[in-house]
């Protein structure tokens, strides 16, 4: 093996990887290599005409993402809470009702229908061990089935399978069928519960970050300064049990160690040697990412609150299923956040962005008026069709993938040691998992270093 001219080589220069060098460089020669010309990876920022910016990407924090609170702070950002106040809408069959509270005013059967759902898919959750969910006595029969068919069992009416279908669309950016409920209680316990996955106030969704998750991920690429090589895409990883050599698109690279800090199926697009053994590539074949289109409109106010409004509305026959109030504190303008999910998203994707636009506005209308189909601007980021994501918010496990191959989820190879919110035990899928991921290979390369 050539003579390591590193001491570690980090490969993926989103949040993961960026922490990972953050956590090392001030004890070891560090380099991190990024295919795209920016930092961040899943956090990435849009700048409207008027100045403002928005993450088009990830953007939230909650209580018990003590990580990335503290990283924020470090940094010297500070957060606001998303906009919580006033009547929700639920807009179901044609009709626009108002509520407060978590769940949408329905029929007291089918509330009642959803609050057992949601209970019960959480008191399984919370029996799973996130760092083996494969461990669990019922994990074959468990991931054996998909979300939806536990939904189809549990579900007494329409109403109430398609109110849950919308709240597991938006947590994992995909259908329910394309899920194992292994996979989907395990994400669940590794977020705290699916009940904390899909709130606001006090839930995963409360805070925001002034000057953009995607501004975090600049700073501490700020401070690692010419550490971080832009435009790198890794094409070859080479490695022995003394090191590893990288090629990339701006020279090879040689180190002791790696770290991984890239999604599956990015990771699959490299040329291994020695070739990948069957438990890893066999994961991450069958860990495709959910598929997601983040929109955004800007209107002169945020005139929803003088309507009494908080800006979230819930509309499962839409193509945009939920929305939220996006506007910073502190701005002017106003902005109108909704998803675009699932099998919807992959639909969207091949079609015209201007017809996307359109239909957008409208299911903004159809819940807060006409009003909404006149933005000031507008912006769209169709995370399927990104290079170097294709796809977002995570990776997903169908039937079979966690008992398995999910005991080779965090396994190095050789040298090259594993990270990314893919990798994460807790908050797996957001950036909390991220940095958890970053903090654990750290400590492995670490351990690894030291001994040799």
């Amino acid at each position: 093996m050539t003579q390591a001219k590193q001491d570690v080589v980090v490969i993926g220069a989103g949040l993961s990887g960026l922490r990972a060098a953050q956590l090392l460089a001030d004890d070891y020669d560090v380099c991190v290599v990024e295919a795209r010309d920016r930092v961040g990876g899943r956090a990435m920022a849009h700048t409207f005409a008027n100045g403002d910016t928005v993450d088009v990407g990830g953007q939230w924090v909650g209580p018990g993402q003590d990580r990335l609170y503290a990283l924020i702070e470090a940094e010297g950002r500070t957060t606001y809470p998303l906009h919580d106040d006033g009547d929700r809408l639920m807009l179901n069959r044609g009709r626009l009702s108002h509520y407060t509270g978590t769940i949408p005013k329905l029929a007291p059967h089918v509330l009642a229908n959803v609050h057992l759902m949601m209970s019960g898919f959480d008191g399984l959750a919370a029996q799973i061990d996130p760092l083996a969910p494969w461990r669990h006595p019922k994990a074959a029969l468990w991931d054996s089935m998909t979300v939806a068919e536990w939904m189809r069992k549990r579900a007494w009416t329409r109403d109430a399978f398609d109110l849950f279908a919308v709240g597991i669309g938006a947590v994992f950016a995909a259908e329910p069928h394309e899920i194992s409920l292994l996979h989907g209680l395990f994400y669940a316990r590794a977020g705290t519960s699916l009940d904390n996955l899909v709130s606001t106030t006090g839930g995963a969704q409360q805070d925001r970050v002034h000057g953009d998750m995607a501004g975090l991920a600049d700073g501490l690429a700020a401070g690692l300064g010419d550490l971080v090589r832009l435009s790198s895409a890794v094409r070859t990883i080479r490695w022995k049990d003394d090191g590893v050599r990288i090629d990339t698109e701006t020279g090879p690279v040689s180190a002791r160690r790696a770290i991984l800090a890239l999604p599956p199926n990015q990771a699959l697009r490299i040329d291994w040697d020695p070739v990948l053994p069957a438990a890893k590539s066999g994961l991450w074949l069958r860990m495709p990412p959910g598929a997601c289109i983040k929109c955004v409109a800007q209107y002169e106010t945020p005139f929803w609150r003088d309507r009494g409004l908080a800006g979230q509305a819930v509309a499962p026959q839409l193509d945009v299923r939920v929305t939220f109030d996006n506007t910073e504190a502190g701005r002017s303008a106003g902005q109108l956040l909704g998803f675009i999910e699932g099998d919807h998203a992959r639909q969207w994707a091949a079609r015209d962005p201007q017809q996307r636009r359109a239909a957008v506005l409208e299911a903004f209308a159809a819940c807060y008026g006409e009003q909404a189909l006149h933005p000031i601007d507008y912006v769209d980021q169709d995370w399927t069709s990104e290079v170097w994501s294709r796809g977002c918010y995570a990776a997903l496990m169908g039937p079979g993938v966690w008992t398995g191959h999910g005991a080779h989820l965090r396994t190095p190879l050789g040298p090259v040691h594993m990270a990314g919110t893919e990798t994460a035990s807790s908050y797996y899928g957001y950036f909390e998992g991220a940095l958890e991921a970053a903090e654990r290979a750290v400590r492995e390369v670490r351990a690894a270093l030291e001994d040799g």
